[in-house]
């Protein structure tokens, strides 16, 4: 069964360096996404920013929504979607930022919204050329 994820979680793709360089702790969510432990977004970015580097927060907001009650099953398959969506941007972390349940017409239904962010040592977003590389 997946961990439960929640609004401030911030998902990182795997890059060991990077966990150590900033000394968070992550657990494997989705291939070669990790669920950050112990820290939401202002905490990352605290500890980013504390090493010298920068924390992009992108404002597109990218949701999904699923029929019926959120569970950690449903809202798992909803973030894999969210970062099949987002995969060609190259952003090295996402961060949940909505899960909401709601009804329409009695029938429940769930929305999961997550904003992309990126940690990099220049101020300045680098090109999605550069990102993949």
């Amino acid at each position: 069964m997946p961990q439960v994820v929640q609004v401030g979680d911030i998902l990182i793709e795997a890059w060991p360096a990077m966990t150590k360089l900033f000394g968070i702790e992550s657990e494997p969510y989705s291939g070669s996404w990790s669920v950050v432990k112990a820290l939401n977004g202002f905490g990352l970015e605290r500890k980013v920013h504390a090493a010298g580097w920068n924390f992009f927060f992108m404002a597109a907001e990218v949701h999904v929504m699923f029929l019926g009650a959120r569970g950690a099953d449903k809202i798992h398959s909803a973030l894999t979607r969210i970062l099949g969506k987002v995969r060609g941007q190259d952003f090295n972390c996402l961060e949940v930022t909505e899960i909401i349940a709601k009804r329409f017409l009695g029938v429940p239904y769930t929305r999961v919204s997550a904003h992309s962010r990126h940690i990099q040592q220049s101020c300045y977003l680098d090109s999605a050329e550069v990102r993949r590389a």
